[in-house]
This record gives C-alpha cells, sequence and structure tokens, in this order.
C-alpha cells in the first residue's frame, strides 16, 4: 500500500506552537492552566465579587428608586386575653387599693388642714352652735367633732373598708371574666408599634 497523506514532517501551525512552548508548560494538556498562573494567582488575596463595582460608583450616593417608601409601615399585632388568673388579680388589686387607701388618708389630713387655716369650722361651728344652743347649753360644737385625730381615723376606717372590697370584687370579677371568656373567646386587643 502507498502513503497518501504526504510527508510527515510538516506539521500544522498549531501543533507546531504548542511543540515550541517553554519546558515549564511541559506535560500540560491543551486548556490546562499552567503552574506559574496558579502560583502568581495564590499569592494574590482573594477577593470576592461584588454586586457594585466600587469604580463606576465613586462619588456618588446611592439614592431610592422613584416611588419606593421612605416610611417604615407599622407593625400590629392582634391578641386576646383569654384568661386572668384570679391570684395575680388579687395581689395587684390589694396593693393598688392599699396605695389608693394612704392617698385618701393623705388628702383628708390636708384637706382638714386647709379648711382650718380658712377659719371654715369656726365659722360653721358658731353658726350651728347658736341655731342648736339654748338657755341651758351651748348647742352642737362642729369643731370637737370634726378634730383632725377623729377625722383620720374615720378616713382610716373606710380605707380599710375600701381595701377589703376592692381586693374581693377584682377578685370576683377575674373569676367572671373567665367564665364569660370561655364562651365568647375574651377580649381582643390590637397592639401596634410605636412610630
Amino acid at each position: 500500500m502507498t502513503d497518501t497523506r504526504g510527508p510527515q514532517s510538516a506539521q500544522s501551525p498549531k501543533y507546531a506552537a504548542e511543540a515550541e512552548a517553554p519546558q515549564g508548560g511541559a506535560g500540560a494538556l491543551p486548556g490546562e492552566r499552567q503552574p506559574q498562573q496558579s502560583q502568581q494567582q495564590a499569592s494574590q488575596p482573594y477577593h470576592p465579587p461584588q454586586a457594585y463595582q466600587q469604580g463606576s460608583q465613586t462619588g456618588s450616593v446611592r439614592r431610592p428608586r422613584t416611588g419606593a417608601r421612605t416610611t417604615p409601615r407599622t407593625r400590629k399585632a392582634r391578641l386576646r386575653v383569654s384568661k386572668a388568673d384570679p391570684w395575680s388579680v388579687m395581689k395587684v388589686s390589694f396593693l393598688l387599693s392599699i396605695a389608693l387607701g394612704i392617698c385618701t388618708i393623705v388628702a383628708a389630713a390636708v384637706l382638714w388642714m386647709v379648711m382650718d387655716a380658712m377659719g371654715v369650722f369656726s365659722t360653721v361651728g358658731g353658726t350651728i352652735s347658736e341655731a342648736t344652743g339654748s338657755n341651758e347649753s351651748n348647742g352642737f360644737d362642729l369643731q370637737s367633732f370634726l378634730s383632725l385625730p377623729r377625722v383620720l381615723m374615720f378616713t382610716t376606717i373606710i380605707a380599710v373598708i375600701d381595701v377589703v372590697l376592692a381586693t374581693a370584687l377584682a377578685t370576683l370579677g377575674a373569676f367572671i371574666y373567665n367564665l364569660s371568656a370561655g364562651f365568647v373567646g375574651g377580649v381582643e386587643l390590637t397592639l401596634a408599634e410605636d412610630e
């Protein structure tokens, strides 16, 4: 048989360029990275890709899109009070009623001092004693009846009764609320975040 391919010494320009490549790249397949390039890249730090190129954004400030919302949305939560603990309601109502009783006693004492300094008791007491007095007796003495210790004693008794009643009524109200919440589901509250 005769060889029709012609002389074998002639090589294509593509293979001739690969044959003249330096010895550092010997053994590398076509399309494979050269070792020198991988060492050069390993010496440089890794930079992750960025969504916005810094070169194009130099000196410029990002602005919101036209029509974009600039005010934050107010978050709302809808909750339901399904049960009130009677023990906690009793404790809170007891402390609040004690504070209210102390305020009542202090207010009564301050009011009595102001009225005594204005002369209300002496004026009204003189009028009542003249109206109820006779030749044998001087009449009803309002100033001795409405003295400060007696007024404070009456106010303290009223405050103690108020503490007992308020605590009992609040605890009873918690039981009644729990019973009614079992039927209707309780009170619904909508809580909104402060703007």
